[in-house]
């Protein structure tokens, strides 16, 4: 018995039908294979084309880095969608009875799909307006880290443990990026209440104009050291803040720098930095 026969197929008309019906549908899944990776290509060599107009402007092309990956998953969705529709057809399955059907489940469904449906809508402004690109570093939804992957529905960051987080769109209200433009290494440094504040401040700029000058650290610094001046009065400290305008990302490697020349400089100048003291008073002994 022959796999028509048992298929109910004994007409050579009929056997000739569903041969060509495979086919097309071979032939529709080969092109929507060929168009997927064409359109793949086209996108790489037009993001590479666009980036190399823009050497010097990272935050462009990481942006558009951004833009051609949320870009490519959108023309592999289109393509998906056009080829189940076509093999439908071929098949000789109604796609409008189809459709209502969907229409129907998709009203039911969608009362219990509203978070999903509220992912992609704030992932298209999420991407309309700029705030996250891929390699940033940001704050979402109590989460931190570097943002590996943007998609219209999650966003993918791995955190500096290597804890990589999925946090959905529809999550996000607050956005803080930490990779635009530049960023500032801000450094609140405790003296002991002994000593004398302009001198300690001298220390302290001198120590900034110190690391503006290294070589290995001038190229990620934009401006010199920035005083403000007294910021707290602590409790065993007197609490001086200052910051310095590095590079986006930088910041923390600035302040790691920072912290360490100043205790060094400290120490040459035997400035005292602070520590919890504990003080007993027995009181007044009874006459």
């Amino acid at each position: 018995m022959s796999w028509f026969t048992y298929l109910g197929i004994e007409q050579p008309a009929e056997i000739l039908a569903l041969v060509k019906t495979l086919l097309r549908i071979f032939f529709i899944i080969g092109v929507a294979y060929f168009l997927n990776r064409l359109s793949k290509s086209l996108i790489v060599k037009l993001r590479d084309k666009l980036n190399s107009r823009q050497v010097d402007n990272l935050e462009e092309i990481k942006r558009l880095n951004t833009l051609s990956m949320v870009l490519r998953y959108i023309v592999t969705t289109v393509i998906l969608a056009i080829t189940v529709v076509e093999i439908l057809h071929e098949l000789g399955i109604s796609i409008a009875p189809v459709l209502a059907a969907a229409g129907v489940v998709g009203l039911a469904v969608g009362f219990g799909a509203q978070s999903l449906v509220k992912d992609y809508f704030n992932g298209f402004f999420l991407l309309l307006e700029n705030q996250i690109r891929k390699d940033d570093v940001v704050e979402i939804a109590d989460k931190a880290g570097l943002v590996e992957e943007i998609t219209l529905r999650y966003v993918k960051m791995r955190d500096y443990e290597g804890n990589v987080h999925y946090v959905p769109n529809g999550q996000i209200s607050t956005v803080t990026n930490r990779s635009r433009d530049f960023a500032y290494a801000v450094m609140d440094i405790g003296v002991a209440y002994k000593e004398n504040v302009a001198r300690v401040i001298q220390v302290m700029l001198q120590v900034g104009a110190d690391l503006c000058m290294d070589d290995e650290f001038k190229p990620i610094i934009l401006d010199n050291l920035e005083m403000a001046g007294v910021d707290n009065l602590a409790d065993s400290a007197v609490v001086i803040r200052c910051r310095l305008k590095v590079l986006p990302l930088q910041q923390w490697t600035i302040k790691r720098e920072y912290l360490k020349r100043i205790k060094n400089a400290f120490d040459a100048e035997g400035i005292e930095i602070p520590f919890p003291h504990l003080t007993v008073y027995q009181g007044k002994q009874a006459a």
